[in-house]
């Protein structure tokens, strides 16, 4: 959840959807129960709306893009991915905590969540990464509770309150059709780890509804790769964070999570062999690849320049870096001393020195001009 500019911009609407405005879109699709039901998209795709139902060729002469999950779709086996991964709520391990709760029983797992899917709210959002926005916006879907549980959470009404709103996996699917609908350029499936069933299955739904767009898996980089396997196919872009070097101050700032240094650099391996190097077409709108993020965090309790490194030692050198300045101490942030005050320029500059002495290439370098 360390996306601060996602975060600055649903507190900049003053969290709307916890008012029950935010909940507008999908308050006027309540009684749309089957994603069959749902009308015509609110606006055609034409020759400005290339990200939307069509979503166009990535390069000049190449045909239309067509999403990974289509073929498993067709074949059946996106459903049956969907239905494996829902079984293994009954012993819940999709993340690497793997507390082994029944949610099906309605029992919480660590993430706080059962097996009834919540949402916190659903938008065309314009506040990602800028080959994820393009002019329509990305379709971004904010779900709720999650695994990792950081201190310093900028969301933490939902990550760690659990603010949403009950919805079952037709009303997902229709979320899905209706963003696309609007414009927007992707699904970007935002904290989806703990809900990776239910995306799966209403995936395979919106699909069938006409479904085009690519899929953006908008995690904590904190995934297994026994899982992301199970995704094979299915993700065309993956943003994982990449936040922390030491175990140490992973378990300190991320609730217990000591192995996330280790897990997250296996899961960006695996990501990586899916889906290869984000290359940006000509157009601007990113359609595939491994996008990583790592916040910059005051005195270098992130462990930037090791992070860095090692992204630059073990993926390509062109690999989609975003190097975040946004840190702000939120939810609990005040009462650890180091992660309690922004960060200072020097701190970001450094970081960014760091990545293109590492060789890096393909830098989203933010907050301060160079």
């Amino acid at each position: 959840m360390s996306d601060q500019t996602r975060r600055d911009f649903l507190r900049s609407l003053g969290f709307l959807s916890l008012s029950g405005l935010g909940y507008a879109i999908v308050a006027a699709h309540d009684a749309l129960r089957r994603v069959g039901s749902l009308a015509a998209p609110a606006r055609p795709a034409g020759p400005d709306a290339k990200g939307a139902v069509d979503s166009t060729a990535a390069g000049k002469g190449q045909g239309p893009f067509e999403p990974a999950y289509l073929e498993l779709h067709r074949s059946g086996e996106l459903k049956r991915r969907g239905e494996a991964l829902w079984k293994i709520l009954e012993h819940c391990e999709l993340c690497p905590r793997r507390c082994g709760v029944n949610r099906m029983e309605g029992k919480l797992g660590f993430c706080r969540a059962s097996s009834q899917l919540e949402v916190s709210s659903y938008n065309l959002h314009f506040g990602e990464e800028r080959p994820l926005v393009g002019k329509g916006g990305s379709g971004t879907i904010f779900l709720t509770n999650c695994g990792l549980r950081c201190v310093f959470c900028i969301n933490w009404e939902i990550s760690h309150e659990g603010r949403g709103t009950e919805r079952s996996i037709d009303e997902l699917a229709s979320m899905m059709l209706r963003l696309q609908g609007m414009g927007a350029h992707n699904i970007n499936v935002v904290t989806p780890t703990h809900y990776s069933p239910h995306i799966v299955l209403a995936l395979d739904k919106a699909a069938a509804g006409g479904l085009r767009l690519p899929l953006v898996y908008n995690t904590c980089g904190w995934e297994r790769v026994e899982i992301l396997e199970m995704l094979d196919g299915i993700v065309d872009i993956y943003l994982p964070d990449f936040k922390y070097a030491d175990g140490e101050m992973a378990s300190i700032y991320s609730s217990g999570a000591a192995d996330y240094p280790g897990a997250t650099k296996k899961a960006l391996l695996e990501m990586h062999r899916q889906v290869g190097v984000a290359k940006t077409p000509a157009d601007g709108i990113m359609r595939r690849g491994l996008m990583i993020r790592h916040l910059v965090m005051p005195n270098n309790v992130g462990g930037s320049c090791e992070v860095i490194g090692w992204i630059a030692k073990n993926l390509p050198k062109d690999t989609y870096c975003n190097i975040m300045s946004q840190y702000r101490p939120m939810y609990r942030a005040s009462e650890y001393p180091d992660i309690a005050r922004r960060i200072t320029g020097e701190e970001y500059a450094a970081a960014v020195r760091c990545a293109k002495d590492a060789g890096l290439t393909n830098l989203d370098i933010q907050g301060w001009r160079f």
